[in-house]
């Protein structure tokens, strides 16, 4: 969707041309000549991003701009005037505006500001569902690593200190992050998340600290870096035993001194943000190795989290099946389905060498892919869907291992069963459509599209 924009000024050509300009890139546009007709449309519906005028007739600015920060204050605002000043600037700040700019101004200062704003705006407005959003999920579980770990969240989350988080890929480090961050002092303030071994070393420092136009190849405009982002709340660095040595002494620089600089720019920026980091590797053998700089290190490992993987604290799985079996019902619609206790004692048996998101995947696709009216997933259920028989020697389905989207996992799940009651029922093709519920002309296509053929020794 969209966002939406409220322009208030009470100048008639302003108003218009900043309409043309967010009606030009597909954005919905409310208009107001005053600061009391402004909050009057507020009662009825709010807007991702203000851009309001200073000097106006009745109220001015600064006063439209408190009520608006008091009554909604999740609304970012840009404050405009054609006789800016730094004391106006500096005021509209302290009061909750997000930026200032002056008239007259270009087209492509208005959108970049704005763009800066929305993703703001966007980043408080996930915040704010973060905490329902999180749940107890981190919680779950009733181990001795599980109880440690909500102990050490509920220590340091008031305090401003770093957190490193150790683990196995898949284990939820990043609920840990977000249940700390959730728990702050500075919760209602962004949380932005940076995957480090997703970014390309030659992008990830413009990612981080933002770029200027023409900063390197490709570079068609300024953009805004995510400890900009986080400003005032909390990055999440994961995996960030993958990044480069470079930016790791660049990432140090704003630890130790609370500054970024833009690629291409010489100017110095403060920010202050509270850093949390994540990592599935041995950061203390990497520094030995000279992969990874102890100084950073020493930084970063200020409180120390370790996630233990699921293997370790097999008496969580059930309680990790239920939630999971809940979550997937509700998102598809569909029978909550009850897991019989051979189920969940083979699910708890096995290895899970991709941890809990590798747990999640299995009962998602159980929840999705068991059709039956009972509403139970038996043990034959199990051995259909997990290309396992031996569940307990082996990690569940390999093809979870490159996280394909839930479209191909459907697919393969699909065909998957497709061919297993196919086998079962001796490739009679009437027997295997009524078992599978769909009609023979039915069955025949899906075994087209997807390749199925008996073959013959």
């Amino acid at each position: 969707m969209k966002p939406k924009i409220l322009i208030v000024d009470d100048e008639k050509n302003i108003r218009r041309s900043l309409q043309m300009i967010f009606l030009g890139q597909g954005n919905n546009v409310l208009l107001a000549e005053s600061g009391e007709e402004a909050l009057e449309i507020l009662t009825q519906e709010i807007p991702n991003l203000i851009f309001l005028d200073i000097k106006m007739g009745g109220m001015s600015g600064i006063e439209a701009l408190q009520k608006i920060k008091e009554l909604y204050p999740e609304c970012s605002v840009v404050m405009i005037s054609g006789h800016g000043t730094i004391e106006h600037a500096v005021e509209s700040t302290k009061l909750g505006a997000y930026d200032f700019i002056e008239k007259p101004f270009t087209k492509e200062k208005v959108l970049l500001v704005a763009e800066h704003a929305l993703e703001r705006f966007n980043l408080i407005k996930e915040n704010q569902n973060l905490k329902s959003t999180v749940g107890n999920l981190e919680m779950i579980g009733i181990s001795q690593g599980m109880q440690s770990i909500q102990i050490q969240i509920n220590k340091v989350a008031p305090t401003k200190s770093r957190v490193l988080v150790l683990g196995e890929s898949g284990t939820g480090k990043e609920l840990i992050a977000k249940a700390i961050h959730s728990k702050s002092q500075i919760s209602n303030n962004p949380f932005v998340k940076v995957n480090c071994a997703a970014i390309p070393e030659n992008l990830i420092e413009s990612e981080l600290f933002g770029s200027t136009k023409g900063a390197y190849t490709g570079s068609i405009r300024e953009t805004e870096g995510k400890f900009s982002a986080a400003n005032g709340g909390t990055i999440f660095l994961d995996e960030i035993g993958d990044m480069s040595l470079k930016v790791q002494a660049k990432v140090l620089r704003v630890l130790q001194e609370g500054e970024i600089q833009k690629v291409g720019s010489e100017k110095i920026e403060k920010v202050d943000v509270r850093v949390i980091a994540a990592t599935n590797k041995n950061l203390q053998q990497e520094c030995k190795e000279g992969k990874f700089r102890e100084d950073l290190y020493f930084r970063l490992n200020v409180v120390p989290i370790f996630l233990p993987p699921l293997r370790e604290r097999k008496e969580d799985i059930p309680l990790l099946i239920k939630f999971f079996a809940e979550k997937y019902a509700e998102e598809n619609g569909t029978q909550v389905k009850v897991f019989s206790e051979e189920v969940v004692n083979e699910l708890s048996n096995a290895e899970w060498k991709g941890n809990v998101r590798e747990l999640e995947n299995v009962v998602e696709r159980l929840v999705v892919m068991v059709d039956n009216s009972n509403g139970i997933i038996r043990l034959s259920d199990l051995n259909i869907h997990t290309n396992s028989a031996n569940t307990s020697q082996t990690s569940f389905s390999p093809i979870l291992d490159d996280e394909p989207s839930l479209k191909d996992l459907k697919n393969k799940v699909e065909k998957d069963y497709i061919l297993a009651t196919l086998e079962k029922s001796d490739w009679n093709i009437s027997q295997a459509s009524k078992i599978l519920g769909i009609e023979r002309t039915n069955l025949h296509k899906k075994m087209k599209t997807y390749g199925i053929s008996r073959s013959v020794d």
